[in-house]
């Protein structure tokens, strides 16, 4: 699971267009609201105001409780949780704030340069990098029209990471799918150089033309979420600090009062850990065998598709304020 950008949280999902659709708070949420208000703290030039927030935190809400009901509790800590900053600035840029876009560019341009350049590899150069960089503005900003108003990339970010780490996943989504899309059909070499035909990369890549690869990755979301979920909850802080919130060892080992090779140590055993446990659970829970867990765990490579924040967030936020 060594795969830092996680790459579902660029999924679309709820977007501040569905707002209308999602669940209204009820008034006893209206302190939490104010308090992730509060954290958010947007500047007036920005032009958000506090019912525009309290939307996106609806829709943001909606969206990870999908499917279940959750309590004003369980909905009061999950504000607590977001990165309120970041959404506030997501949702004023796709309001079309031009002080939100000048604070976005000072803060997140050379962040996305570098990201693009770790992406792309040195072999191709800045002007790749600049490139893919420079693509995702046009979407960020939304100029596509839709019912007579503009669509956001931003409308898709709900501040479960940080903006940084949402920002890395769409790029290297982006990456991958230009690479699909412009990947050709090649032939290769078996063992005595015999030349075959590889199947059509794009073609072979479809999950929905491959419904075993699905249901590979839904088996692995399953015992990722229940691997994740028997984890110490100190352990799920540290993976969620590393992971989701972007920090560095020595950041975390701040946070924590432990020393930075401690942290590198620890979050090795609780990768080990994991992988042990969804492994196990593929094994007693689907009767697979080692070759069946060895294909199952191939799906994931290459392609993250989980969200981490899903099993991580909400539950180290809680150990958090127990330590």
């Amino acid at each position: 699971m060594d795969s830092r950008p996680a790459t579902a949280t660029a999924a679309p999902a709820a977007t501040p267009a569905q707002t209308a659709r999602a669940p209204r708070f009820p008034k006893s949420l209206d302190p939490g609201v104010e308090r992730t208000w509060r954290r958010a703290a947007p500047p007036a030039d920005w032009n958000l105001t506090r019912a525009e927030f309290q939307s996106a935190l609806e829709c943001s809400a909606s969206t990870r409780f999908a499917g279940v009901v959750a309590t004003p509790a369980k909905i009061e800590a999950y504000l607590e949780a977001l990165h309120a900053r970041d959404l506030a600035l997501a949702v004023a840029c796709a309001g079309g704030s031009a002080a939100a876009w000048d604070v976005f560019m000072a803060e997140f341009r050379p962040e996305l340069y570098r990201a693009a350049r770790a992406i792309v590899g040195a072999a191709r150069g800045d002007a790749a990098a600049r490139e893919l960089a420079d693509s995702l503005y046009a979407e960020l900003y939304g100029l596509r029209e839709s019912s007579g108003r503009r669509k956001s990339l931003f409308e898709y970010f709900h501040g479960r990471s940080k903006l940084s780490t949402w920002l890395h996943a769409v790029l290297a989504q982006r990456h991958v799918d230009e690479i699909r899309r412009t990947r050709p059909a090649r032939p290769l070499e078996d063992d005595t150089g015999t030349a075959r035909v590889e199947v059509e990369s794009r073609e072979a890549e479809n999950a929905d033309a491959d419904p075993e690869r699905a249901s590979h990755l839904a088996a692995l979301q399953a015992a990722l979420a229940a691997a994740l979920g028997a984890l110490d909850p100190r352990d799920r802080l540290r993976l969620a600090y590393y992971y989701l919130d972007d920090r560095t060892l020595a950041e975390i080992g701040r946070l924590l009062g432990e020393h930075e090779a401690t942290v590198s140590r620890r979050l090795d055993r609780a990768r080990r850990d994991v992988r042990g446990k969804v492994e196990a659970w593929l094994r007693d829970v689907k009767k697979w065998n080692g070759a069946q867990i060895r294909e199952c765990l191939e799906c994931a490579r290459g392609e993250w598709p989980f969200d981490l924040s899903q099993h991580l967030k909400d539950d180290a936020s809680s150990a958090e304020r127990k330590i």
